[in-house]
């Protein structure tokens, strides 16, 4: 399948929308998740202590999601061949920005996501410490007291007090 020309704008769109989903993935992948913590660590590590500017600069790209996902879409678009609007370099031009930018609109959503349900699981686990330490003060407290001495009572004399 090809990618759709300038005359069916709908489609085009359509395009941007789901090959950005490939090139957020890849971006956030390699810049943030576990897989990749040795290569991205050293990366931080040289963009950190290089001494020359363009070693920093190029280190630095596979640390930062927005700047990683800039080289993942040249790559899709040259793969892929496709424009956006016009059929000629422009229309590559736009597309890349394009891209770049619904990409990083994926990966900001991801991003907040992943904060949100972080939060949740910490806010659940508190609870969870809170009520057991509730539970376990009802149980102390559900504890058998010991029951009174029984009060000695004095033999029944009549209906009515001696006076």
């Amino acid at each position: 399948m090809h990618p759709p020309d300038s005359s069916q704008p709908w489609l085009q769109v359509l395009w941007l929308l789901v090959l950005a989903v490939p090139i957020a993935c890849i971006a956030w992948t390699v810049t943030h998740e576990e897989v990749f913590r040795e290569p991205r660590d050293y990366c931080a590590e040289r963009a950190r202590s290089s001494s020359r500017l363009p070693v920093r600069k190029f280190f630095y790209l596979f640390t930062c999601e927005y700047c990683f996902s800039h080289y993942v879409t040249v790559f899709f678009l040259f793969v892929t061949r496709y424009r956006l609007l016009l059929d000629d370099w422009r229309g590559y031009l736009l597309a890349f920005f394009a891209l770049v930018a619904v990409a990083n609109v994926y990966m900001s959503s991801f991003g907040r996501l992943r904060q949100e349900v972080k939060s949740e699981k910490l806010e659940a686990k508190r609870k969870e410490k809170v009520l057991e330490r509730v539970s376990q003060q009802v149980e102390r407290e559900k504890e058998p007291e010991p029951e009174p001495e029984p009060v000695p009572t004095s033999p029944r004399r009549g209906p009515y007090p001696l006076g």
